[in-house]
């Protein structure tokens, strides 16, 4: 049984998260104080635990860093640290393997998901994180693009407008910390839906995550899902699709779907990944047992 949890985040609050073409991304650190951060620390152990953020996936490493400084620091944590890791050969730096050996937990920024793979994608400081995520109490945490990469199958491409479309949707090997599922981020402002269906028609033994902003799952045992934050999560299930035409058309051409299986989340709902069953609020189920 897997000990420690992940935390996926929907994003909104980091500037260096890569948005789409026309599409203006709005820096928020208030995101943070509206709770989710503040449930991330609580899970990492408090504000006094060690927590190492890591940049790789932004382009602006160096300002996200000071961004979540701040945030962190508004809520009373004293103990962060920030590992730009801007290339592969940075992963095996002994300096950042020891952070991560002795931290209470990791956070991936936003920015882009393939940056993440490409660069941390089978090195010594991803094979610590797995193992101590696998065997400890280890929070890895991640927002936006942290969060897309967690899973084993990862949505790297793909535009809302023309996401109905085959082949427009990209698809390719994460990080796996969670295996049969896919996780999209900004989910709602940017009308994701479509492009997270054909990821799911594609693989049907996946669950879809849609993630809005200011939300997130708590993901334990590898299987419990709890959401958390303001917004929405989406479930796209995908294991009793009867037609699909995706085999049979060429690139391009509009897909279709039958019996795609959706759920929507709010604060406190639970779901049960590997029964596939949405079970509702946590706090309610505690109190009927």
């Amino acid at each position: 049984m897997i000990k420690g949890k992940l935390i996926s985040i929907g994003g909104a609050e980091d500037k260096g998260t890569e948005a789409e073409p026309d599409f203006i991304q709005k820096n928020n650190l208030n995101f943070f104080e509206l709770g989710i951060l503040k449930r991330v620390v609580e899970e990492i152990g408090g504000s006094h635990s060690h927590i190492e953020v890591i940049t790789t996936a932004s382009s602006i490493p160096e300002e996200v860093g000071e961004n979540y400084l701040k945030a962190f620091g508004k809520i009373g944590c004293d103990n962060v640290g920030i590992i730009h890791i801007k290339y592969r050969d940075d992963a095996d730096n002994p300096e950042y393997l020891e952070r991560i050996k002795n931290c209470d937990g990791v956070m991936f920024s936003g920015g882009n998901q393939l940056r993440l793979t490409t660069i941390l994608g089978g090195s010594e400081l991803m094979n610590i994180i797995h193992n101590r995520y696998e065997n400890e109490n280890f929070i890895v945490a991640g927002t936006s693009a942290g969060a897309m990469a967690m899973s084993n199958t990862m949505i790297y491409h793909g535009n809302s407008t023309t996401a109905h479309l085959k082949g427009e949707v990209r698809i390719t090997t994460g990080l796996a910390f969670l295996q049969n599922v896919i996780i999209d981020s900004h989910f709602e402002k940017r009308g994701r839906f479509g492009r997270l269906a054909q990821a799911v028609g594609c693989n049907p033994s996946c669950i879809g995550i849609g993630l809005g902003e200011d939300t997130g799952l708590i993901i334990s045992e590898g299987n419990h899902f709890e959401a958390i934050g303001s917004g929405c999560v989406i479930i796209v299930d995908g294991h009793k699709i009867r037609h699909s035409n995706i085999a049979d058309i060429p690139e391009g051409s509009p897909i279709s779907l039958e019996n795609l299986i959706v759920h929507v989340m709010v604060d406190g709902d639970v779901y049960d990944l590997k029964e596939r069953q949405f079970h509702g609020n946590f706090i309610s189920l505690m109190q009927e047992h």
